[in-house]
């Protein structure tokens, strides 16, 4: 049964943190503005920025780090404390 409007959504699960806003604010644009050279809608760029996505297509990821000016590590890195309980972890790694 989906979650009802009243209750809040799950938190993704994923180690993933997402620096859309420090790379924004270093070259000084805006979400829009980067929607619109990236010809992606702001609603997919704002869940991208909050870490609410569950993929991200290497195109989109292409054209984000052409226009940031960054690598792929620079947008996003992991973080494995927040996944410490091993929830989806294989033993291996």
């Amino acid at each position: 049964m989906p979650p009802s409007e009243s209750e809040p959504a799950a938190a993704p699960v994923h180690s993933i943190e997402i620096h859309l806003d420090e790379l924004l604010a270093a070259s000084g644009m805006t979400l829009t503005e980067l929607a619109d050279r990236a010809e992606i809608t702001i609603a997919n760029l704002s869940i991208l920025k909050n870490g609410h996505a569950r993929a991200i297509r290497f195109s989109t990821l292409t054209k984000l780090c052409e226009i940031l000016r960054c690598q792929p590590g620079d947008l996003m890195t992991y973080t494995r404390a927040a996944h410490a309980s091993g929830v989806g972890l294989r033993n291996d790694r």
